[in-house]
């Protein structure tokens, strides 16, 4: 049996963790916690820890799961480039799984954005649309920054270079390499993404719409129960999944 520790239980991602886990042959809720509980005091309870909590937060859990050799899943989006750097260093000591999105179907999407990008060729104009809920603090979404990354690796293009954020005034024509992202915000929207390819008479969409958070929960808790075997290092729902 693997036991799993959910850091940040009482977010709406996390009570979405605690409902699933039971219906996961295999794996037992050993731990809760959330902001203002020490990790430290669970994580001798469990094998894998996953984190929902906050992006400030990530880093710490991180260096925890190292020193107590402790497999990590992040759902967590939003972190600074020292965030990432940091936690990338750590990966050296445990394995994580850490995916903007943990939904079988988003990464399906993500699979079918690389190979439509490498089939409809630099042809094609870009644009990556996301709504989620009025709750939701960062923009664009994780799954957003993903799918434009994907569209900029196949360009060949760094993305920092070619991401529009938004259009208003006078902005001129639109740059044949521009990657457009777009966040809407409002009501309780779980999570829709869309992948626009536009050409002169034609165009081609990719959209997934998450209507329960139980979709993203139950791939998270895939992404634990798959984690704890593997070497150290950095894998994603990709590898979890068998697309790569």
């Amino acid at each position: 049996m693997i036991k799993v520790i959910i850091n940040g239980y009482k977010g709406r991602m996390g009570q979405a963790l605690v409902n699933c886990v039971p219906h996961h042959r295999g794996l037992e809720l050993s731990g809760k916690i959330d902001t203002g509980d020490s990790l430290t005091s669970v994580i001798g309870l469990g094998d894998v820890v996953i984190d929902f909590s906050t992006h400030a937060a990530t880093v710490e859990v991180a260096r925890q799961c190292a020193i107590h050799q402790k497999a990590l899943v992040i759902g967590t989006t939003g972190h600074s480039d020292t965030d990432t750097f940091e936690i990338r260093k750590l990966a050296n000591q445990i394995p994580m799984v850490w995916a903007s999105n943990f939904s079988t179907g988003v990464n399906t999407l993500f699979w079918l954005t690389r190979k439509a990008a490498e089939i409809l060729g630099p042809e094609f104009d870009l644009e990556v649309v996301e709504m989620h809920h009025r709750l939701k603090k960062d923009a664009p979404s994780g799954t957003a920054k993903s799918l434009a990354e994907i569209l900029a690796e196949v360009r060949k293009l760094h993305l920092s270079d070619v991401v529009r954020h938004g259009r208003a005034g006078i902005v001129g024509e639109r740059k044949p390499s521009e990657i457009g992202v777009h966040s809407l915000r409002g009501g309780d929207v779980v999570g829709d993404h869309t992948v626009v390819f536009a050409n002169v008479g034609e165009r081609v969409e990719l959209t997934h719409r998450a209507s329960s958070r139980e979709t993203f929960a139950n791939g998270a808790l895939r992404a634990a129960q798959w984690v704890v075997a593997k070497n150290p290092g950095i894998y994603d729902m990709q590898d979890v999944l068998g697309l790569k």
